[in-house]
């Protein structure tokens, strides 16, 4: 049976990139809601589906590490794989500096030829052209808040996803929270992706393609498997697409004005605002697209002050729009990315590291509370002294009588 890879010394398999933490932290990147296809497999390492081929990656200080299996192979391969190894090993005389177990070996089997189209596919998943140590010194520069934050929430990036999967994936958000959207997204790739691999029991499937999604009885196979309501909106926007626009219609999106790419997406079914920003900010390369849910018009309102719609019950419009605006104008162009720091610094399976952020007391604060006890102070001295005067009147008069 094929097992999910651990960086091990004895594996030849993997291959890495340099990429500091800073710029990168799996973690955050992976487990922020910005994808539902990753899962920590082992201790800092996670598996998932990407453009077609099932990757594991994990990452040290500076370096980034990855690991594709390819495909399934069989026990003969599998052993033939093995010896190889073994004999590759004791040519170059190191079986006695690294000792293989087995088990270990056998992690390396599925692996395919070295391919430096991987790299590249994996650069541009992370968008690592992006600096963004840069911008997060920007975003310190005019943000106290945002500063704040970054010292522990560093290197959360922004994917750059398949739009289809991205815009799929989001239209089952819906309403929902992480968990229950991974497992919405497993149940729909089961049910109508391609079988990529099977490690330790788990089946790998990739993302369905859009003519999958076209047919009338995918609706009612969805509401079977707990999609509920997304289920028509899945089958219809698929069907729209493909009759009306064509498969490479959302691709081409990422050459159109953001403004004008959010308004075609929220032609489809199941797409308003926020799941049209989503899928403009992480698959589309519209960085200014700002996805606004009630989760951060509490963080506008809370860490920022913001006013506008505060007496309403609901997100509307109109605040959607002028909370937008408002992060728009203070982080810049980038401001997506920016949102998407705070968005993960404010998740509740990240709280303990939040709990590392020292407090920062605000100076206006401070310096009230010191003005206020300092009153408080001057108010007890006169007190005193009113006291220790009405005391004495007594002894005063009695002298004189």
């Amino acid at each position: 049976m094929s097992q999910h890879a651990l960086l091990l010394a004895g594996c030849k398999a993997w291959r890495s990139l340099s990429c500091p933490r800073s710029e990168l932290r799996l973690d955050l990147t992976l487990g922020c809601g910005q994808t539902f296809r990753w899962r920590e497999t082992a201790d800092g390492h996670w598996t998932g589906v990407m453009q077609g081929k099932v990757w594991t990656l994990t990452q040290t200080e500076d370096t980034l590490w990855y690991y594709v299996y390819s495909h399934q192979i069989n026990t003969g391969t599998e052993n033939r794989m093995k010896q190889k190894v073994e004999n590759e090993d004791q040519l170059l005389g190191n079986m006695s500096k690294r000792k293989i177990k087995q088990e270990e070996v056998g992690l390396c089997i599925v692996m395919s030829e070295p391919d430096n189209k991987e790299e590249e596919l994996l650069r541009d998943y992370f968008q690592l052209g992006v600096k963004l140590g840069d911008l997060y010194r920007d975003w310190s520069t005019v943000d106290p808040h945002f500063k704040h934050t970054a010292n522990i929430f560093t290197g959360v990036r922004l994917l750059r996803q398949d739009p289809v999967e991205c815009l799929f994936s989001f239209i089952c958000s819906s309403n929902n929270h992480i968990s229950r959207i991974q497992g919405m997204v497993d149940r729909l790739c089961q049910t109508l992706g391609t079988l990529l691999c099977k490690l330790d029991d788990v089946a790998y499937h990739d993302f369905p393609p859009l003519q999958a999604l076209t047919d009338p009885s995918v609706e009612m196979c969805l509401r079977d498997l707990g999609f509920g309501y997304r289920a028509r909106f899945l089958q219809q926007s698929s069907q729209i697409i493909v009759n009306s626009h064509g498969p490479d219609w959302l691709q081409s999106l990422r050459s159109a004005p953001y403004r004008q790419a959010r308004n075609a997406l929220r032609t489809l079914p199941g797409v308003g605002l926020k799941v049209a920003d989503c899928v403009c900010l992480m698959s589309l390369d519209k960085f200014e697209a700002l996805p606004v849910d009630t989760h951060v018009w509490q963080i506008a309102k809370r860490d920022y002050s913001f006013a506008a719609g505060s007496s309403q019950k609901t997100l509307t419009d109109r605040v959607y729009k002028e909370i937008g605006d408002f992060f728009r104008k203070l982080w810049g162009p980038y401001a997506g990315w920016a949102h998407s720091v705070l968005f993960c610094a404010d998740l509740k399976r990240f709280q303990k590291l939040k709990e590392e952020i020292p407090v920062v007391k605000d100076e206006k604060t401070e310096l009230k509370k010191k003005m206020k006890e300092r009153r408080h102070d001057t108010y007890e001295e006169k007190q005193s002294k009113k006291g220790k005067k009405y005391q004495r009147k007594p002894l005063a008069r009695r002298q004189k009588q």
